[in-house]
This record gives C-alpha cells, sequence and structure tokens, in this order.
C-alpha cells in the first residue's frame, strides 16, 4: 500500500483473507441454518461456484482487486439474479447469513454496522417479487 493512497472498505475489512473467511462463513450459515433453506434453495448442490463469485464481488465492491469484472464484466447485479424469485424473505435470509459471518470477522464496531447496512441495501435492492 502506498502512502498516499487512501484507505478503502477492503483495507478496513482485512483484504482478501477477511473477505475469504467473510464468504466462507456466509456459505456455511447458508448451508446449515434451518431459517436459511428458501436461500439455499435457490442455489447448486455445490457452492463452489457461487463462493467465488461473491468472492470476487466482494472484493472489487470493497474497493479491493476488481477480479468480478475482470472474469465475468459489470456486475449487473439485479439482472443476474433476474431468474430467482427473490421477495424480502428470500432477502431477510440472505441477510441472516451474512450478518452472522459478519459478526465473525473482526472488524471496528462502527466499520462492521456501515458494511452491513450497505449489504442490507444491496439486498433489497435484489428484490423481484412481490409479496
Amino acid at each position: 500500500m502506498t502512502e498516499n493512497r487512501q484507505l478503502t472498505p477492503y483495507d478496513h475489512i482485512g483484504e482478501e483473507a477477511a473477505i475469504r473467511s467473510l464468504v466462507e462463513r456466509f456459505y456455511f450459515y447458508m448451508d446449515t441454518l434451518p431459517e436459511a433453506a428458501g436461500i439455499r434453495a435457490m442455489h447448486a448442490a455445490d457452492l463452489s461456484s457461487a463462493h467465488d463469485k461473491l468472492f470476487k464481488f466482494l472484493s472489487g465492491w470493497l474497493g479491493g482487486p476488481d477480479l468480478f469484472v475482470q472474469e465475468y464484466g459489470h456486475p449487473r447485479l439485479r439482472q443476474r439474479h433476474f431468474p430467482f424469485a427473490i421477495d424480502a424473505a428470500a432477502r431477510d435470509q440472505w441477510m441472516l447469513c451474512m450478518t452472522k459471518a459478519l459478526d465473525e470477522v473482526s472488524m471496528a464496531a462502527n466499520f462492521r454496522e456501515n458494511l452491513s447496512q450497505a449489504l442490507q441495501q444491496l439486498a433489497t435492492h435484489m428484490i423481484n417479487q412481490d409479496e
């Protein structure tokens, strides 16, 4: 890191190792929590591709290497999620897993809260089904 570069959320979270840990814990919860069964059912039996894509997306989204864009192009998250029926319940299940995962990654409390709020907004933006 150069002296003149401002720190990004990627730096604050702990860079690659922390994002890998966050994604690992997120999918652990998705795969094991009964309350996340609905969101889990939207994924393939093998979560490795989803795991890889989320890691690459979060890396760039948080200001680190733009791995997702380099491999897949612009994220177009909403468009990429259109094939899945995402309602508020699915969003809440996704956030349950993410919140639990965030709680396991060491970071300042105010940064965790800001990151959680940003992810909540992002997850809400993915909703494509009425209740």
